[in-house]
């Protein structure tokens, strides 16, 4: 029985993000990336990866795409802001079609799955008006997070690109590789997560 993983923000390629998670080089961190994911996803796993492959660029984005193609897993891709589908990008049209040929069998902005009978939002972005939601002093992209108010108030959403290292806050779950050791998250602990607030 295949098990389904959700991660974010893998930066595939990424010098910065990989000196800031104490990588000596880059190909160190994507290695240590590699072997965490090809250790825990089986071959036919779904893996929704919620935006972030790369720091963006066309060279950094194919790269990333060679590396996640190369992965284990059936892979959706939930776009973030450095990934060049995103629609708040000109060329997203573009990208979208490169994504899908290379390396994802899904790419779309957000999604909802069920979780033990829970309908649970994914985004790359925490929920809008969410405070400490971004790795900058302003929260950013707030045009392009999904509102906690009208259909979705009091739903659960996954999300990444924060970068802390805070797995619950509120009713956001972030899922972003910087919370959870650099490795992909078994919808199990998302499960217990959402059965533990029900207690």
């Amino acid at each position: 029985m295949s098990e389904v993983w959700f991660t974010a923000d893998l930066h595939v390629g990424h010098r910065l993000l990989a000196e800031l998670r104490g990588f000596g080089s880059v190909p160190e961190h994507d290695a240590a990336l590699a072997a965490h994911w090809d250790r825990l996803v089986g071959a036919d796993d779904p893996v929704w990866v919620l935006g972030d492959i790369s720091v963006g660029g066309k060279q950094a984005q194919l790269a990333a795409l060679d590396w996640v193609s190369r992965r284990p897993g059936r892979k959706h891709l939930i776009t973030g802001n450095h990934d060049g589908c995103h629609p708040m990008r000109s060329e997203a049209h573009r990208w979208q079609r490169i994504y899908l040929d290379t390396a994802f069998d899904s790419v779309q902005q957000s999604a909802i799955r069920k979780v033990g009978g829970t309908r649970i939002l994914l985004s790359h972005f925490p929920f809008q008006g969410s405070g400490d939601g971004d790795h900058s002093p302003e929260s950013r992209f707030e045009e392009w997070r999904l509102p906690a108010t009208g259909d979705n108030a009091g739903r659960w959403l996954l999300h990444g690109h924060t970068h802390s290292r805070d797995r619950v806050r509120g009713r956001q779950i972030h899922v972003g590789l910087d919370a959870h050791g650099l490795k992909p998250v078994p919808l199990a602990w998302v499960a217990d997560v959402l059965a533990g607030a029900a207690a």
